[in-house]
């Protein structure tokens, strides 16, 4: 398993990318934007950034513009991102860590070829899950 952290911002996401890449020294590995998502969204939302990562070091930060329902507040604005290996592993830590907490999106299938699931667990901290499917 490895373990992330997870920045969202409220339509500023690539000028922070860019602040973080050249501060840091870092290298954006990965961009995506709303509009290349097949889900709607206005056009205005199009450009903004659905998924970034930059990696620094031996590490990364992953990015996102919350969407266009949910506004990021600061403090708020942050989740820790688990990357799994096998589906019985991302299951069984998806189910013990929202366990008490809230599911915000269940553990399904993705457009992207993941299994990929959120919750916020009893504390309050906000928890992304997602397994890379084999390629078949």
């Amino acid at each position: 398993m490895q373990m992330n952290t997870y920045l969202f911002f409220n339509g500023n996401c690539e000028e922070a990318m860019n602040f973080y890449k050249a501060a840091l020294g870092g290298n954006i590995t990965a961009m995506a934007r709303y509009g290349d998502a097949p889900m709607p969204c206005s056009d205005d939302y199009k450009s903004k950034i659905m998924h970034g990562v930059l990696m620094v070091g031996d590490g990364s930060i992953m990015f996102s513009d919350s969407n266009e329902q949910r506004k990021a507040v600061f403090g708020d604005n942050f989740s820790m991102s688990l990357s799994f290996n096998a589906d019985d592993e991302i299951t069984r830590t998806y189910h013990a860590i929202s366990a008490g907490g809230t599911v915000t999106m269940p553990l399904q299938d993705t457009f992207w070829g993941a299994k990929f699931g959120m919750c916020c667990d009893k504390f309050g901290i906000n928890w992304m899950f997602n397994w890379d499917k084999p390629k078949e």
